[in-house]
């Protein structure tokens, strides 16, 4: 009791000191909350991303989105073509001052590979991992494959002892409700130590005073704090209630701009809106499916008018696609970015000759906390659908309802965002969503679609160590997934940051991702 009082007495006189030593407080409005403490409770970029502020991988993105060493310092390819070594940072502690070794390597890639694992399918080659000694790890693969460094990129390193301490070896799935300790408590070897967390409300990181790293950021503290409604979150960026939001909403961009004390941040994301279909043989009413066939896909496509909803529901910010990855994305051709053009005449012939009934009802599953204006322009590609004679019945709801049943096969048609991370390649979606379910392969599958020849074609991807065959190899399979028209591209989402006048440099970083170890406040910068 003793030394709780003095813990009391300190944190008392810090407070009433804490006017005289200003932190350097990052407020961070975001549009939703983080799913989980554990980053691989859920194949959800953002809550990675978010967490790699507490996690770290064997390698990273530099400024620069180049791979560079992170927690390895060196690796190389064996004589066998499938068997890595990496040799180990050293030095490097956990937030709770357990030494980082080989053995925590180990148990963190057991884990996420692990068959109940959501993230399963970001370590597709992976087979198996071996110490070596304290600082050297050798991770043996099912073949020739040349993408395990972008994928080690988002495969956070845990810490072997406290997981085994706190019963956490296992992995959790948000999507099928599984929890354990790290889903409500973390310790990596990152930049920030995560303070404090209430779901739904605030979470709380301070800066790692040990990280192995010399810091380019000057924070003391990032709260992160979910504020679902778009024009909250703009009030509390004009108030100074927060400081930063990664989701500026576009119809408000002049506002921000016109504000004295805000400076907008803007670019298009690498991340393509689609929409899918389900491939099984019902719908959720129970009547036969007709989106197996491809002449009703098509139908649905060309009665999307996808230049009014760049221009008013995307308020021209976005970019129209005709492919399912944007051209930066290596594997990309222009030749993939052909659009069908909007022609609800000849959605209405099409679904008449494919014998669809008139007024066929289907739920339109979309998220409320998901994609730029995704509830906006879910309910426009609705009101076109039912232009044509069909009945969507469109269900919008938080990314924790919906997940489930996009992930249980629960629902009709579904929108997906895709920005090809971690890899930052073509490969990442045709393995991770075109590819049939098969092990680490189509975990996004969510339709249950199976294409044997677009399957070989990325297999072969898979293992093809030459850069130029590989990428010829993908943009075949992204034109067989195009003219197929597994899924629908609609655009490539706008990208608007903002942050008030207390934020001195806040990076933009075309995949979308926040990396705050970079961000410098006005104070002290």
């Amino acid at each position: 009791m003793k030394l709780r009082h003095l813990m009391l007495a300190t944190a008392a006189v810090a407070a009433l000191t804490g006017s005289a030593q200003a932190e350097n407080v990052l407020k961070w409005g975001a549009n939703r909350d983080i799913g989980s403490l554990d980053p691989y409770s859920f194949g959800d970029s953002f809550t990675i991303n978010v967490l790699n502020h507490v996690y770290e991988g064997l390698v990273r993105y530099n400024k620069d989105l180049k791979i560079e060493p992170a927690l390895a310092t060196s690796w190389e390819i064996l004589d066998d073509q499938i068997t890595w070594r990496f040799k180990l940072r050293e030095g490097v502690t956990f937030h709770n001052g357990n030494p980082f070794t080989a053995q925590d390597v180990v148990a963190s890639l057991t884990r996420v590979s692990h068959e109940t694992s959501p993230l399963k399918g970001n370590l597709p080659a992976y087979v198996s991992s071996a110490v070596v000694d304290d600082y050297t790890v050798d991770i043996t693969l099912n073949g020739t494959y040349p993408l395990l460094l972008n994928d080690l990129t988002n495969i956070h390193i845990f810490d072997e002892e406290w997981m085994t301490q706190n019963d956490a070896l296992m992995p959790t799935d948000v999507g099928a409700g599984t929890e354990g300790y790290a889903t409500y408590n973390a310790n990596g070897t990152g930049p920030f130590i995560v303070e404090s967390r209430q779901p739904d409300a605030k979470t709380v990181f301070v800066a790692n005073a040990d990280w192995w790293d010399e810091p380019q950021h000057n924070l003391d503290r990032i709260e992160l704090t979910p504020v679902n409604s778009a024009a909250t979150r703009v009030a509390a960026l004009l108030s100074g209630e927060i400081s930063f939001t990664n989701d500026a909403p576009v119809q408000d961009l002049p506002r921000l701009a016109a504000a004295p004390n805000v400076e907008v941040l803007e670019g298009v994301d690498l991340r393509t809106v689609m929409i899918g279909f389900p491939f099984r043989e019902t719908l959720t009413t129970g009547a036969p499916n007709p989106f197996v066939q491809k002449s009703v896909r098509e139908a649905l496509y060309k009665a999307i008018d996808l230049d009014l909803i760049h221009q008013k529901v995307m308020r021209g910010k976005s970019r129209t696609a005709g492919a399912t990855v944007a051209p930066p994305i290596p594997g990309y051709t222009e030749a993939l970015d052909a659009l069908p053009g909007h022609d609800p005449e000849a959605s209405k012939a099409l679904l008449a000759e494919a014998g669809v009934p008139e007024g066929l009802e289907f739920e339109f599953n979309c998220l409320s906390d998901g994609l730029v204006n995704e509830e906006q322009f879910c309910q426009a590609i609705a009101s076109m659908w039912s232009r044509i004679g069909l009945s969507p019945k469109l269900d919008v709801a938080p990314r924790a309802v919906q997940s489930p049943k996009r992930t249980n096969g629960k629902t009709d048609v579904y929108t997906l965002g895709w920005a090809t991370l971690p890899l930052l390649d073509s490969y990442s979606p045709l393995l991770q969503i075109f590819h049939s379910k098969d092990g680490n392969a189509g975990v996004f599958n969510w339709g249950g679609w199976s294409y044997p020849e677009l399957d070989a074609l990325i297999d072969a991807a898979g293992s093809e160590l030459d850069l130029e065959a590989r990428l010829d190899l993908q943009t075949e399979a992204l034109q067989m997934v195009k003219d197929e028209m597994i899924m629908i591209p609609l655009h490539q989402q706008p990208m608007a940051w903002a942050v008030t006048e207390e934020v001195a440099d806040m990076p933009l970083f075309p995949d979308a991702k926040p990396r705050l170890w970079f961000a410098r406040m006005g104070s002290g910068s």
